[in-house]
């Protein structure tokens, strides 16, 4: 699936976009504005990526999670990435998920919400435009 959004095969709410990654909207998201960051050229695992995407997708994964927090309001991000096991996608993925205390995440239980119809576009442009004005941590 994540190849298709890659190509613009199939639709996504997109954060980021550049040579080597993009960044989208889960549209499971743990918590409103919890975004992927993937490598565009399919890689199933952290195993598999190519050095050469390493500088790239973790790049952008810093300044994704900069603008998550500053867009949104968030005191911070969970960062994660699930290798195999608990990967529901078989495509390399870099959750950046909104945090703020008190939130209710516990350990590495991910209750998952839904976005209200339309809802989705306001978050991915607000996100777009943080990245967009970023003068932070990995511009």
């Amino acid at each position: 699936m994540f190849c298709r959004i890659v190509s613009g095969a199939a639709a996504a709410h997109l954060v980021h976009e550049d040579d080597d990654t993009i960044g989208f909207l889960d549209v499971r998201p743990v918590f409103k504005g919890h975004v992927l960051v993937v490598p565009r050229e399919h890689v199933v695992t952290l195993l598999d990526l190519p050095e050469r995407l390493l500088v790239p997708v973790f790049c952008t994964t810093q300044r994704v999670a900069h603008a998550v927090t500053t867009s949104l309001g968030a005191q911070g991000t969970f960062v994660a990435m699930n290798n195999t096991v608990s990967q529901s996608v078989a495509h390399l993925h870099v959750h950046v998920v909104p945090r703020t205390k008190g939130d209710g995440l516990r350990g590495f239980f991910w209750p998952r919400t839904r976005y209200a119809v339309g809802e989705a576009a306001g978050y991915a442009e607000r996100i777009g435009a943080a990245l967009d004005d970023q003068q932070g941590p990995g511009s």
